[in-house]
This record gives C-alpha cells, structure tokens and sequence, in this order.
C-alpha cells in the first residue's frame, strides 16, 4: 500500500502553516529584541529575580549557544538561556527569562501537567522515531500479505503515534501556563511598563502558537493513518 497524495497534501499544508508561525514568532523577537528595558535588567537578572520572588532558590540560570534554545531543566534545575534573552535588556528577553523561569515555578509547585509531561518524556522520545515507520511497514506487509500480522504492526505503530500525540496536547496548558505566570509577575512587580508589557505578551502568544501548531498537525497525522488503517479493513 502506497502513500497517498492527500498525506503529503497534508504533510504540506502543516509544514507550510507551520514556517509561517515560526517566521513570525523570529519577526516579532527581531522586533521586541529593539524594545529597551526602562529598568536595565538582563534576560538573566529578570530569571534570577523572578526565582527570587517565588522563593526558589536552587535553580541555576545559565547561558546557552544559539537562538531560541531556551528552555528549563528539571533535571539539574537550570534555567537555560540562549546568549541573546540572556545578556540582552529588552522586552523580548524579559518575556523569554520570565517564561523559562515560569516552568522552573511549576516544577517548585509541582504543576500536574508538567509532571504528567515529564513521565511522558523517556517513552515519547523513543516511539515518535519509530511510529510511523511502524505504520507504513504494516501496512506495506498487510497489502502483500493480507490483513493480519501487517495490520497489528500498523496498529502499533498508530498507538505509539497516539502517544506523541497526547504529549503534544499535554505541552499546551504546560506553555501556556508558564507565559500566564511570566506576564502576571512581570506585571505584578512592576517589571515592565505599558509598551515593554504589551511587547513581552505579544511575543509569548506567538512562541505558543508555535506549540499549538504541532499539536494540531500531529493530530492531523494521527487521523490521517487512523483512517487509512481502518478504513481499509472490510
């Protein structure tokens, strides 16, 4: 059984939706990137005081190489940095500082769904590799040899899909949640003024749409081999 045309009709329309977010997410830091903090604080001295006023004292904030690698680890507790939010003072490295340190927040209080998230991690990192070759393997040895074992291989292979799936769904209230919790406290302690925080908020709602994206297209993805298994059964 080959691959049909309309998957990579929707291979495309995902892939291309999916460049245009992110286009406009470097736009908009480009743009917020020129934005000057009143206040002068770093991308690492927002992270440090944010940690500070939330009363977590054993997280790191440390500098990483390239752009837009920031992210927190909760593993060795470190708030990693990309060299720009880091050493920068404007409003897109207060926005990125504050929302890594967001996470750092809902490990200290030990948000559900960063903990379901992060149980998902070790098994999603080895069956989002190997899901859909399962899929196509299957289904390839169903048409040559009629349905049976082919059919319960694609059938694997969907359920491991299905799990990436749910991961990506999960990831949305975790990104979410952690830019509420930057723009509140950047708010509530006065952090930013009025143009800095509409920059900063602007900038975080398109990081998110980034995520929201790859959840809708893994579900497109998911559907998609759903029904080419299934529909295919008599």
């Amino acid at each position: 059984m080959g691959i049909g045309l309309g998957y990579y009709i929707l291979i495309g329309a995902i892939a291309l939706v999916s460049w245009a977010v992110s286009a406009q997410l470097k736009s908009k830091f480009k743009k917020y990137s020129q934005v000057h903090l009143q206040n002068g604080m770093s991308g690492k001295e927002i992270a440090e005081k944010m940690l500070a006023d939330n009363g977590i004292r054993d997280v790191q904030v440390i500098s990483t190489a390239g752009q837009l690698t920031d992210h927190y680890n909760p593993k060795n507790k470190t708030v990693n940095l990309s060299e720009p939010v880091y050493h920068q003072r404007n409003a897109a490295a207060a926005a990125v500082a504050a929302h890594e340190c967001g996470h750092a927040v809902q490990h200290a209080t030990a948000y559900s769904m960063l903990q379901l998230r992060s149980k998902l991690v070790p098994v999603v990192s080895i069956t989002s590799q190997m899901s859909q070759w399962l899929i196509i393997g299957g289904l390839v040895l169903g048409a040559a040899a009629g349905v049976g074992l082919g059919y319960w291989v694609a059938v694997a292979g969907l359920a491991m899909m299905g799990m990436a799936t749910l991961f990506s769904f999960i990831t949305l209230p975790v990104e979410y949640d952690a830019s509420n919790r930057a723009l509140a406290w950047l708010e509530n302690k006065h952090m930013l003024n009025r143009e800095e925080h509409a920059a900063a908020s602007d900038a975080l709602k398109w990081a998110a749409r980034t995520y929201l994206v790859a959840a809708i297209g893994a579900l497109a993805s998911l559907i998609y081999w759903a029904l080419q298994i299934f529909g295919g059964r008599d």
